[in-house]
C-alpha cells in the first residue's frame, strides 16, 4: 500500500538522521585525540596535560548518564532531542572561542552532558522509529554512524585542525549539528516518553542477574579494548617504528572494518547474537595477543586491524541488543546505565594503557589488554549458556 511505502521511507529517513547525529556525537568525543598537540601548543601546555580532557569527557558521561536520564525520563523525546542539540551546539561555539584551557574543559563538559542523555535515548528511539521488523537493521545504522565517526570524522577533524586550526574543527562539528537539528525538527513526530523507566526501575533492573552480567561483561571488555586502542598511534610509531601517516591509515582501517562488523551484525544479529558476541570477544583477545608480533610488518598490522575493527563493533552492537532485550520495560534507564558503564570502560582502559606505557613499556599494552579480554571471553561463554536471549524476544510495539 502507498501509505505504508511512504511511512517506511519516512521511517528510514528518521533513522538515518539519528545515525548522522550519532556520527556527530561520536566524532566530537574522539576528535581531540588527533588535535591534542595543536591544543597543547596553543595554550603553551604539555600534550600529556591536555590529554586529561579525554578522561574528563568519558567520566562525566559515565557519571551523568543515569541522573540526567532520570531527570528527563518523562520529557517528550522530540523536545528533549532539540534541547540536547542546542546545548551541544552552544558548547561547540564555546570550544571555538575558548580563551584558555579551563574554558575549553567547561565547553567539553557541556558537550559531555548532551552526550550522556543522547546515548541513553538513541538506541530505543531508533527501534521505535524503525519500520516493522527492522529493529536490528536500525541499530546497525546507528552503529554505522558511530563507525563512520572513527573512519571519517576523526581523520577529517584532524586534517581540518592541521590546516585551519583546532578551533575550526569544533566550529565545523557545531555547524554539522545545527544542520542535523533542523532535519530532526522537520522529520520527527511527537514522541511521548515510553518505557523510559524511573528511579523505581533501578531495583527492578538490579534484580535481573542476566542484565547485571551483561553490564559487567561490557566494562571488562571495553577496558580490554581501550587499554591498547587509546595508545595505538604512539604504539605504531614508537614500537612498530612506522610513520605517523601509517598510524592514521591504521585508524581508518580499524574504523572501516567496524562497518563490516555492523553489516555482519545487521544480517545475523537477530538469531545469533550470543554466538557473534562470544566469537568477537575471542577475536579481540587474539588480536591483542598478536599486536606485538604483528608490529614487525605493516601488512600484518593492517590485517590484524581489520579483525580488531570487526570484533569491537560486533561487541558494542551485541551488548546494546542484549540490554534492550533484557529491559524492554525500562529501555532508557537501562541504556543510560549501559552508556555510563561503557564510558567507565573507556576511561579505565585509557588509564591502564597510560600506566602500562609509563611503568612497563608501550609494547606491553596488547598483552595487558588481553588479560581482561580473556576474562570477558570466559564470562561471556558462561552467561550466554545460562541466559540465551535475542532482540526479537522483545514484545513488538
Amino acid at each position: 500500500m502507498t501509505t505504508n511505502t511512504v511511512s517506511r521511507k519516512v521511517a528510514w529517513l528518521r533513522v538515518v538522521t539519528l545515525a548522522i547525529a550519532a556520527f556527530i556525537f561520536n566524532t566530537t568525543e574522539f576528535v581531540p585525540v588527533g588535535l591534542l598537540s595543536d591544543i597543547a601548543e596553543s595554550f603553551g601546555m604539555e600534550t600529556a596535560q591536555v590529554g586529561i580532557m579525554l578522561t574528563i569527557y568519558a567520566w562525566v558521561v559515565a557519571l551523568m548518564s543515569l541522573p540526567f536520564m532520570l531527570l528527563t525520563s518523562q520529557m517528550e523525546r522530540r523536545k528533549l532531542l532539540i534541547g540536547l542539540f542546542i546545548v551541544f551546539i552552544a558548547s561547540h561555539v564555546l570550544s571555538f572561542l575558548a580563551w584558555n584551557f579551563t574554558t575549553l574543559i567547561i565547553s567539553r563538559i557541556g558537550i559531555a552532558f548532551a552526550h550522556a542523555v543522547f546515548w541513553s535515548i538513541t538506541a530505543s528511539l531508533a527501534i521505535r522509529l524503525a519500520p516493522a521488523g527492522k529493529r536490528a537493521q536500525a541499530l546497525s545504522l546507528i552503529a554505522t554512524g558511530t563507525a563512520l565517526a572513527m573512519v571519517l570524522g576523526i581523520p577529517i577533524g584532524r586534517i581540518v585542525g592541521q590546516y585551519f586550526g583546532w578551533r575550526t574543527t569544533f566550529f565545523a562539528i557545531g555547524t554539522g549539528a545545527l544542520i542535523t537539528l533542523l532535519c530532526l525538527i522537520k522529520l520527527l513526530p511527537k514522541l511521548p516518553s515510553e518505557h523510559s523507566g524511573s528511579l523505581k526501575s533501578l531495583p527492578v533492573l538490579f534484580r535481573r542477574p542476566a542484565l547485571m552480567s551483561i553490564y559487567l561483561l561490557t566494562v571488562v571488555v571495553v577496558t580490554a579494548h581501550y587499554t591498547a586502542y587509546s595508545y595505538i598511534e604512539p604504539f605504531v610509531q614508537n614500537v612498530a617504528g612506522l610513520s605517523g601517516n601509517f598510524a592514521t591509515v591504521l585508524l581508518l582501517i580499524l574504523g572501516g572494518s567496524g562497518i563490516l562488523g555492523s553489516l555482519l551484525f545487521g544480517r545475523l544479529g537477530n538469531l545469533h547474537a550470543s554466538t557473534l558476541i562470544s566469537g568477537a570477544i575471542g577475536l579481540l583477545f587474539v588480536c591483542l595477543l598478536l599486536l606485538v608480533p604483528a608490529a614487525r610488518n605493516e601488512n600484518h598490522l593492517a590485517l590484524l586491524s581489520v579483525f580488531w575493527g570487526v570484533a569491537i563493533m560486533i561487541i558494542g552492537l551485541g551488548m546494546q541488543v542484549k540490554v534492550l532485550a533484557l529491559a524492554p520495560d525500562a529501555t532508557d534507564v537501562a541504556m543510560s546505565l549501559f552508556s555510563g558503564i561503557f564510558n567507565i570502560g573507556i576511561g579505565a582502559g585509557a588509564l591502564v594503557g597510560s600506566q602500562v606505557s609509563t611503568h612497563l613499556s608501550m609494547a606491553a599494552i596488547g598483552y595487558v589488554g588481553a588479560v581482561p579480554a580473556l576474562a570477558a571471553l570466559l564470562w561471556a561463554v558462561l552467561i550466554f549458556r545460562r541466559w540465551p536471549v535475542s532482540l526479537e524476544e522483545q514484545p513488538h510495539s
